[in-house]
């Protein structure tokens, strides 16, 4: 039996699964790394976390493998997207990595607007200037931090610098360097013109490849730090949403996918390079070659909920807590949340909008509470779905995943508000095996890549819309979109009270 290896490098920990030929999950371990968040606004990483659990990890699994390690034929990645990490010219890390979910770089993104224009970013990079973005952050490290600037000779992707340390290969690929507004989306280039701009070097960005190409092989060393062979074949990889969409099997028109993690996105599969979302969603490269997709995310999904319980529930399991939402009615009792903890990206892309619980009143229980939160995560993801409907998309199933699919009541909350079939995998760890699919893909297992994802990807459940319940929501939705409007003033007001 032949197997391969998915690495997921997630915000808060590394997933690593290993996968045969049958599309079974012999194993899986997760380490998990810390955040640094030194203001507000701000989230870091220490690149060198990433590396060291990942190699725990890999040396877990081999030290649990029962079969021969030359077996393993290949490994490829998943990772976080937009996330700086600067090297110098020897390749050492210069600073902390500035991760997707930091917002310190608000005036960079004007920067951008006033020296590109709106329309001309639009027109090569198929997205608006935002936060979290990659470029915003390099011109804040040139802005703020010259003396480490100056040293900066390469930008790396979180995804990218892990590979590089396994390989001593320095390379990026399309659908991760696509989110770092340096990228022509649609010519699948760095952008001259943008560089030039912004006075940076074309040789700033790495060599670009496609997400099955192998990129090299294990080094001895990190053969014997883990117990791989060096015969392991090393594979690009793909930014997370582009592995959760392979790993879910969304990989020809029509296709949606709804993924809940630390954020939250709505992704839909796109043939063509030219359609016009005004900026709206993001527009990406796909992981499958010449293929593309369009996404809206959700900053804080999975982590309006997790926060929720690390401050009101502490010493209960995500089990516990949600356990009573089925008997709460649709609408929570009359209370409504906002999930814009860390702000908003779609459709809203307003870093100083926070989250609000509207409605509150004596005999709200937490159960409630749950509730509403489950439900203000699923409205502002229909949020996305709204904008591909309105854009002419048919959006009659969606596949769901991550936190959002762990929990029957949440799926069938998800049927309701985007009044679509939801289908629940077997698996709903998508850019797991989205990675695995792209080593399996790239070691020779199948002509392509929806055949070995046909292999790995097995539908377990699906769930209706409830006629009745979609009337609600309906109207519930309208009242969500309108806290919006009337507590921006407030939280602009509000913001010179943070810390």
């Amino acid at each position: 039996m032949k197997y391969v290896i998915g690495v997921d490098l997630g915000t808060s920990a590394v997933k690593v699964i290993l996968m045969d030929q049958q599309g079974t999950i012999a194993q899986e371990v997760s380490k998990s790394y810390p955040l640094i968040h030194e203001k507000s606004g701000y989230s870091e990483q220490e690149p060198e976390q990433w590396v060291e659990k990942t190699r725990e990890g890999l040396a877990e699994l081999v030290q649990n493998f029962k079969g021969n390690v030359a077996d393993i034929e290949g490994i490829s990645f998943s990772g976080q997207m937009h996330g700086l990490v600067l090297l110098d010219n020897n390749n050492q890390v210069l600073r902390n990595a500035i991760l997707w979910n930091d917002v310190r770089t608000t005036d960079q993104c004007q920067r951008i607007y006033e020296v590109v224009g709106t329309e001309r970013l639009l027109d090569i990079t198929k997205n608006p200037a935002l936060e979290g973005f990659t470029l915003p952050k390099i011109l804040w490290v040139k802005e703020h931090e010259p003396q480490i600037f100056e040293k900066a000779a390469l930008f790396m992707l979180p995804k990218d610098y892990l590979r590089f340390r396994m390989t001593g290969k320095v390379h990026s690929e399309y659908s991760d360097a696509a989110g770092t507004l340096l990228l022509n989306v649609g010519e699948k280039t760095w952008s001259q013109d943008i560089c030039d701009l912004f006075e940076l070097n074309i040789d700033f960005c790495p060599p670009l490849v496609e997400s099955h190409e192998c990129v090299g092989q294990i080094t001895e060393e990190y053969a014997r730090q883990t117990g791989l062979s060096t015969e392991t074949k090393v594979f690009a990889g793909g930014a997370d949403n582009a592995c959760g969409a392979i790993g879910s099997g969304i990989l020809s028109e029509g296709n949606t996918l709804c993924s809940v993690g630390t954020s939250g996105v709505v992704l839909s599969y796109e043939e063509r390079n030219d359609r016009d979302f005004s900026g709206k969603v993001h527009y990406f490269n796909h992981g499958k070659e010449n293929a593309f997709y369009t996404m809206g995310v959700t900053l804080a999904a999975g982590y309006s909920l997790s926060w929720f319980k690390d401050v009101f529930a502490e010493n209960e399991s995500f089990e516990a807590l949600l356990d009573g939402i089925g008997d709460v009615p649709v609408g929570s009792n009359g209370l409504l949340f906002t999930p814009y903890l860390v702000g908003e990206r779609t459709p809203h892309a307003d870093p100083t909008i926070r989250a609000s619980f509207i409605g509150m009143e004596g005999s709200h229980k937490k159960k409630d509470f749950a509730r509403a939160v489950i439900e203000g995560i699923t409205f502002s993801l229909n949020e996305s779905i709204n904008i591909f409907r309105e854009s002419g998309k048919k959006i009659g199933s969606v596949i769901s995943i991550g936190g959002g699919a762990k929990n029957d009541t949440w799926l069938q909350i998800q049927a309701d508000v985007f009044n679509a079939k939801i289908i629940k995998l077997k698996s709903e760890q998508g850019p797991g095996i989205g990675a695995a699919i792209l080593a399996a893909y790239g070691a020779g297992w199948d002509e392509s890549l929806q055949g070995i994802a046909d292999i790995f990807i097995q539908p377990e459940k699906t769930y209706e819309p409830i006629p009745e319940n979609v009337e609600k929501y309906k109207e519930l939705f309208t009242l969500y979109k309108e806290v919006y409007n009337q507590t921006k003033s407030l939280n602009e007001g509000l913001k010179a009270f943070r810390k």
